[in-house]
């Protein structure tokens, strides 16, 4: 996976650390899943909690964040679609993405689909509001 914000398999406990040092609403990186091999997990920061949610692909090659019961399930053709979709606001996560935690090096386990690097990738939507209240749309 060749994607800036890919961190390979770290575990939870060091995603939270990486996260907690940032320490800024909206904040993320992406990792793989420590219990379903070959998902990955989007890892998001909000007022002090790390919010995890599953990505998943496809048989077809799309990619899905694992919703809840009620919540209509969303394709995307890449992982950088996904990303760009969840950067607007209430689109169902705790908050919306900002910016990515990007690695330092790169992970020792690519995965079967690789994308280009992305020159700016924070700044591919360009109303994201990284300050403020947020609303969470979340079901019980």
């Amino acid at each position: 996976m060749d994607h800036p914000a890919y961190h390979g398999p770290i575990s939870k406990q060091r995603c939270e650390e990486l996260l907690g040092k940032k320490g800024r609403d909206g904040t993320y990186l992406i990792r793989d899943s420590g219990t379903i091999q070959g998902a990955l997990c989007l890892c998001v920061y909000k007022k002090k909690v790390v919010y995890t949610y599953r990505i998943l692909q496809t048989h077809t090659g799309n990619f899905t964040l694992q919703a809840s019961t009620g919540v209509e399930e969303k394709f995307f053709k890449t992982l950088k679609e996904l990303i760009r979709h969840y950067k607007k606001k209430n689109q169902g996560l705790a908050t919306h993405l900002c910016r990515s935690l990007k690695r330092k090096t790169l992970p020792d386990q690519p995965l079967q689909r690789a994308e280009p690097v992305v020159p700016n990738e924070d700044n591919d939507y360009e109303n994201v509001d990284c300050s403020g209240d947020y609303v969470v749309v979340l079901p019980d």
